[in-house]
């Protein structure tokens, strides 16, 4: 008996050290070590390429990671609000806000993807012959051909809003459906709906299987290049922030950088993410 409420202690007293969660912002526990450090994030985590980051980084540094899954722009305001120790988010003036502003610190390029704009095979508003992505947007809006929008502030909202913006198009109407959801759920939403989706290229890359009846139907713009960033709480504002700090140097060190550039090439025949080296280019 006297064991168990030791036991017991010892585990809420580890609890109480570390913020806490909804239970839907908790997307998985990698590692057992005792360097314990919470991340928030999308996609990587998504996708499983957080996962293989995570447990090796656990395994060379006695670290425990807590995902929390959030786009990004909840990420960032876990990350302001002193509820996650670090985040990895995709929408550049954001960051420089967040630095500037003095609630995140050690801004670290570490990859990139692209997006997609997918939609129906038979492309009522003809945006394959499109010579820019605003051109896809303009096209979309004219034909008022459904368009579905995650809506939720994250990463991939935020871009889709700047295209919107530089095409000179307020988006609004029933053809303009809003998930309030994450990229795979409203990718399965579009095929359903039979709309357009701008989609990331890891998630389609990995995910397409859920969306049968799209197709990619533009792609190359360098606006839709999509760069992602880590971002630290600053020096003793959060319990795991060291350790944090520790697994950003190991995700932008060489074999972290492997990891990202190598992830899915055995599955798919392509990597999903470009590693830091090709995403830099893009970093503006």
């Amino acid at each position: 008996m006297r064991r168990t409420l030791i036991r017991l202690g010892l585990g809420l007293a580890l609890a109480s050290a570390l913020p806490a969660f909804a239970a839907d912002e908790t997307g998985a526990t990698y590692g057992g070590g005792k360097n314990r450090f919470s991340l928030a994030t999308g996609s990587p985590g998504e996708l499983g390429l957080l996962k293989l980051l995570a447990e090796e980084f656990a395994r060379r540094a006695d670290a425990q990671m807590v995902w929390v899954k959030a786009g990004t722009g909840v990420s960032l305001k876990l990350l302001q609000e002193k509820k996650v120790d670090m985040a990895m988010v995709h929408a550049p003036a954001q960051v420089e806000k967040a630095l500037k502003d003095g609630w995140a610190t050690g801004k670290t390029l570490i990859g990139s993807n692209e997006f997609y704009i997918v939609g129906p095979k038979n492309d009522p508003a003809n945006i394959a012959k499109a010579d820019s992505a605003a051109d896809v947007y303009q096209r979309i809006a004219k034909a008022g051909a459904p368009f579905v929008s995650r809506g939720d502030n994250s990463g991939t909202h935020q871009k889709e809003m700047q295209v919107w913006q530089k095409a000179g198009v307020q988006p609004a109407g029933a053809w303009y459906i809003v998930t309030k959801d994450f990229m795979t759920a409203s990718l399965k939403r579009a095929n359903a709906e039979k709309a357009y989706f701008m989609s990331d290229s890891s998630t389609w890359i990995m995910e397409k299987g859920v969306a049968p009846d799209l197709t990619v139907l533009y792609r190359g713009d360098k606006f839709l290049v999509n760069t992602y960033h880590a971002l630290t709480a600053p020096p003793g504002a959060t319990p795991g922030r060291d350790t944090a700090e520790k697994f950003v140097a190991f995700v932008a060190s060489p074999a972290g950088q492997k990891i990202i550039a190598d992830y899915g090439r055995d599955r798919f025949g392509e990597g999903l993410y470009n590693d830091e080296a090709y995403a830099r280019q893009y970093d503006k």
